[in-house]
């Protein structure tokens, strides 16, 4: 089903009838389900804000074993693990585990980069990136923190979630918000990147003076429709919650995915990155990169995020007079980027998909000496700008850490990458006269 944020209603073909008429809570529901509300925000919100989603089921969630702890892995939301690191960082690709040595999963390949705030103040941002190489059999994951934006790079992912089921390839993304339960079958090595967001849901970005179209459009968000299985697992179903940072886990003897029907406004979703619509120069000079959010997280600030999740598609580059890549900056944001596929343009080298970088806060960035030199010469004609090509940002406005496991363990950072600046050199001339003033 199609569209951002509505008020949403899905019942299995196979039990026509299974939502309840005219009410949410019936004394008896139909086909015998339980009714059971998943609440994604204060039931006194505004109702702009209002989250929530009525689900009936075969068997309710609350019926299974307690919760123990269970190993985290490389998943953490320990932010003082090693001392800052103000310099600007690039990662190779990260490794994706060859199945013929080890079995991994989607829980198992977790691993924490970087992040900042704290899932118990509901204030707080992490990004972790994904690898692995089999299927969650019997497994689901349900985080209690937040929300997870995550963004395929390598290998599709079939996700099956208490609302349906939905298949996301590279360059599509899916958002499983807070307190979702899923599982995710893939198809050989699989890698990705996840922003994940405490206290907040993304939404749409306004469009200010840009009007009333434009950039990700609501009709191009697709959610599942109702899909269940009646499966007794005797063996065990084990449900894994990410919990104030940590994981825990229960067992029950069914699987979780009994959703039979569902209506609401809050659900999982998925975005074909290639319908953004986008906004560019065709004068002089640049738009700030803003003009390319897909989705937001606010803060309590007007116009600061705890997270934007931007892109940089295909598009046509027409400014005059103009240094057409990104320019040099210093900015009040963190800016982690990854790369989907393709050549990103401020770095044709060195910046490969797969792999990651992070400009801190005031860390200085911008193009490498190669694409300096090149396009301060280049002959200004209209021209496609990335073809090929799809790179993100996951932007927030706190001052993120980087984990042990990023710094460290993965060994993937490229030591050599503040060589890619050394050659800069300087033009000024205090003799030179403007050609276009003479």
């Amino acid at each position: 089903m199609n569209g951002f944020g509505n008020e949403f209603s899905s019942e299995d073909s196979r039990c026509p009838g299974s939502l309840p008429e005219g009410q949410n809570n019936p004394q008896v529901c139909p086909y015998g389900l339980y009714a059971e509300q998943l609440s994604g925000s204060a039931f006194t919100c505004p109702r702009p804000a209002n989250k929530r989603s009525w689900l009936y089921r075969i068997l309710p969630s609350v019926k299974h074993k307690p919760f123990t702890a269970v190993p985290c892995g490389n998943l953490t939301e320990n932010w003082n693990e090693v001392e800052p690191d103000p310099n600007q960082l690039r990662w190779l690709p990260f490794i994706v585990p060859k199945s013929t040595e080890k079995k991994v999963d989607f829980v198992a390949g977790l691993h924490t980069v970087c992040g900042a705030g704290d899932a118990k103040t509901r204030n707080g941002i992490a990004i972790h990136v994904y690898t692995c190489n089999t299927s969650m059999v019997d497994r689901c994951f349900n985080n209690s923190d937040g929300d997870f934006l995550i963004v395929p790079q390598q290998g599709e992912i079939l996700i099956t979630t208490e609302f349906g089921k939905m298949m996301v390839e590279p360059n599509e993304i899916c958002v499983i918000q807070q307190g979702m339960r899923f599982s995710v079958d893939v198809f050989g090595e699989t890698r990705g990147y996840i922003l994940e967001v405490y206290g907040a849901h993304f939404e749409l970005p306004d469009l200010g003076p840009i009007g009333a179209n434009g950039l990700a459009n609501p009709r191009d968000f697709l959610c599942p429709v109702a899909w269940y299985e009646d499966r007794t697992v005797a063996t065990g179903y084990t449900v894994i919650n990410k919990y104030q940072g940590k994981l825990f886990a229960c067992q029950q003897d069914f699987s979780p995915f009994n959703v039979v029907a569902w209506h609401g406004n809050y659900t999982p979703y998925k975005y074909n990155l290639n319908n953004f619509m986008v906004i560019n120069c065709v004068a002089f000079d640049h738009a700030d990169p803003s003009i390319f959010t897909v989705l937001t997280a606010k803060s309590t600030r007007p116009g600061v995020a705890i997270a934007d999740f931007v892109i940089f598609p295909p598009r046509w580059g027409v400014a005059d007079r103009t240094f057409r890549p990104p320019y040099y900056h210093r900015n009040c944001m963190s800016e982690f980027m990854g790369l989907i596929k393709g050549h990103y343009e401020a770095k044709e080298e060195g910046f490969q998909p797969g792999g990651a970088s992070l400009h801190s806060i005031m860390t200085p960035h911008g193009p490498d000496a190669d694409c300096f030199e090149k396009n301060s010469v280049a002959e200004l004609q209209p021209e496609r700008v990335a073809e090929g090509t799809m790179a993100f940002m996951f932007e927030s406005s706190f001052s993120m850490a980087v984990t042990k496991w990023g710094l460290q363990t993965c060994q993937r950072v490229d030591k050599s990458y503040y060589q890619c600046w050394e050659p800069l050199r300087s033009h000024f001339n205090p003799n030179w006269n403007n050609p276009i003033l003479v």
